[in-house]
């Protein structure tokens, strides 16, 4: 796996981090950057956490299956995809959420937002990943995403939340695609 597709992992990654913080932002009665570097650092951490503890449970099984691997991945990154694909087309209105940054508050919010980079993890396992440039990467811009979608949703509110999940939904099932079509030789890049 290249860099290029390291990056689009960890954008579309980093895109429930991202509508998070648009929710955090919007709820912000005036910017507040400390604010918005604490969520930053939340999220960041989180989703390059979670990819490393996919990878070493991936690796403990990658002989054993590496057979049925690219489907694997396909499959993960699909499910992935597929489930912000349909968050993001969902009619229904998020619960309220305040700018509050505590422990508590953020821990749960940055867990809920990267349990699909533990899956993500597993994937880059099966593959040729460097997994420390990798997880770096991700952590770098779900940071850097997550503090600009303060910012967003500070000045212009729920406008991109929803687009934001689904074009991230959209890159993973295309990269898992491209993987699958990769290792049954359909596909040559």
């Amino acid at each position: 796996m290249g860099l290029v597709e390291i990056i689009l992992i960890a954008v579309s990654l980093a895109m429930d981090a991202f509508a998070v913080s648009i929710c955090k932002g919007l709820s912000m009665k005036k910017m507040d950057w400390k604010k918005a570097i604490i969520i930053g650092l939340y999220f960041g951490i989180f989703q390059a956490g979670m990819p490393v503890i996919g990878y070493l449970l991936g690796v403990g099984f990658e002989e054993s299956i590496k057979f049925i691997d690219h489907w694997i991945a396909f499959g993960l990154l699909a499910f992935i995809g597929g489930n912000m694909i349909k968050e993001a087309l969902s009619k229904n209105e998020e619960d309220e959420v305040d700018d509050k940054v505590d422990f508590k508050t953020m821990v749960v919010l940055a867990i809920a937002t990267s349990i699909d980079a533990l899956a993500v993890g597993v994937t880059f396992a099966f593959l040729n990943v460097n997994i420390v440039l990798a997880v770096s990467l991700i952590g770098i811009l779900t940071f850097i995403i997550s503090c600009i979608g303060v910012k967003l949703g500070n000045v212009f509110g729920d406008k991109y939340e929803k687009k934001a999940e689904l074009a991230g939904g959209i890159v993973l099932i295309l990269i898992g695609l491209k993987i699958l079509l990769e290792h049954l030789g359909i596909l040559v890049l």
